[in-house]
């Protein structure tokens, strides 16, 4: 699935947000960089082993590639969308899992509405996805319809 106009104000909005976000972490600080790697690794255990500031700097890495792969138009918006979607995905997952992030297990506390904010990000990553099956699904009903046409054509004699 290409670029369509209607993708232009979520794809340029979205990317434009990510975009700002890993900018500004390519400069962080010592301070900066172990506040991100906490809170990650508080979440995501695996992540304690890597040192705060190269986790800051590759989270910063991909947040630039995803901003710019959203903004970019010759980037399929479904490969846009599933990187959308897995980011935000695991940003929820800070969010849900992270205590006294949630005031009930989903609504959120004061401290929990930056990251349950990125709601927002997943919504529109999924929409991308089930546009691009769509899509497939109707190309391929299209070309199945084109074949038995062309099937149906009697043989010249």
């Amino acid at each position: 699935m290409g670029l369509r106009l209607h993708h232009v104000p979520t794809r340029v909005a979205t990317g434009g947000f990510i975009l700002n976000s890993g900018l500004s972490k390519l400069s962080a600080d010592e301070d900066m960089a172990a506040g991100v790697h906490g809170m990650a690794s508080g979440t995501y255990p695996f992540l304690e082993s890597l040192d705060a500031t190269t986790f800051t700097k590759v989270l910063a890495a991909g947040e630039i590639t995803l901003g710019a792969a959203l903004l970019l138009p010759f980037v399929p918006t479904a490969v846009a969308g599933a990187g959308l979607t897995m980011f935000s995905a695991g940003l929820l997952g800070l969010y849900f899992k992270t205590p006294g992030m949630t005031a009930d297990g989903v609504r959120p506390t004061q401290q929990g509405i930056p990251l349950a904010k990125d709601v927002w990000m997943l919504g529109i990553g999924v929409s991308f996805l089930l546009e691009g099956a769509a899509d497939r699904r109707s190309r391929a009903k299209a070309a199945r319809k084109a074949a038995k046409a062309a099937n149906a054509v009697p043989a010249a004699a």
